[in-house]
């Protein structure tokens, strides 16, 4: 899935999420909360992934 507020890579086992609001220093807000819990419901799917 593609997000507006988060940039997500995995490397092995290993996922690495970045903020991405650099216009707001990075200040969570509804969307990037959103987006970040629907990203960890995916890794939660994730057999792979083992530390975030």
């Amino acid at each position: 899935m593609e997000y507006e507020t988060i940039i997500y890579r995995k490397e092995g086992a290993i996922g690495m999420v970045t903020l991405n609001r650099p216009e707001r220093l990075n200040a969570i807000n509804a969307k990037l909360s959103a987006e970040f819990e629907d990203l960890l419901d995916e890794l939660a799917d994730d057999g792979e992934v083992r530390v975030v």
